[in-house]
């Protein structure tokens, strides 16, 4: 079952959605304060997290900083009553895959935790299907699937348990941050449109700005050269990106 973990001060609001989403087959936990929500998601570690941006205690985006940098990389949904579109980047830019602004309507909310939730779904999956018999020969032959692009024998990426290291040390991405370098790496150097990186990590349900692409190839890029990887992901002005693998 997909769980779902809720972090709304609002009693009413929550209630609601809390029932609608149970009503799909969700389990929903609901937190009102940012950090107790910030413990119960690095504990119990969520498929899908929808969180307010504006709490009681602490702000909704130190919440999403916090989790990403702990290691969490399961869906975040950041609900927001401000209307500025900087603090709506700035939610994508600490972490967030998606944001909803208020008021909105639960179907369009129901849709969003959708998308997010078949996301978890699909990572879940393909990291079942590659887990290496236990023993002492287990780890012994690269895991079918694994990667090791030319130029760059720092980075390796194994799309079976979405896994990605550079120079021996595990490299922590979010579900769309390993997604989009699976994709550029699978391109073999070659350009990766816009629209195809759109609709292959976000699907056809995304009702967003394209500029969450943008921030999370941002923060994808932060990533690889904090680690020290010599691979870099390039845009290509007016079509996508590519990915350099020196």
């Amino acid at each position: 079952m997909v769980t779902v973990l809720m972090i709304e001060d609002n009693e009413d609001v929550a209630q609601a959605l809390q029932r609608v989403l149970q009503r799909e087959g969700y389990d929903v936990s609901h937190y009102a304060t940012g950090r107790e929500g910030a413990d119960a998601i690095l504990r119990d570690r969520p498929d899908v997290v929808v969180l307010d941006l504006t709490l009681p205690d602490i702000d909704g985006l130190d919440v999403c900083q916090e989790v990403r940098e702990a290691g969490y990389d399961g869906g975040i949904l950041m609900v927001t009553a401000r209307s500025d579109e900087l603090d709506r980047v700035l939610g994508l830019d600490y972490g967030a895959d998606d944001y909803l602004a208020k008021p909105y309507g639960l179907a369009e909310m129901q849709a969003r935790v959708r998308a997010l939730a078949r996301r978890a779904t699909r990572a879940v999956g393909s990291t079942a299907a590659s887990v290496p018999a236990a023993g002492p020969t287990a780890s012994a032959a690269p895991a079918e699937g694994s990667t090791h692009p030319p130029g760059t024998p720092d980075l390796q990426l194994d799309t079976h348990t979405r896994r990605v290291t550079v120079a021996g040390a595990d490299l922590a991405l979010t579900a769309k941050e390993f997604d989009l370098l699976a994709i550029l790496h699978g391109a073999g150097g070659g350009v990766v449109t816009r629209e195809d990186l759109m609709a292959q990590v976000w699907d056809e349900h995304w009702f967003g700005s394209t500029k969450t692409l943008d921030v999370t190839i941002g923060r994808l890029r932060q990533k690889l050269q904090g680690a020290g990887s010599r691979a870099e992901i390039v845009t290509v002005r007016g079509v996508g990106f590519r990915l350099d693998t020196g």
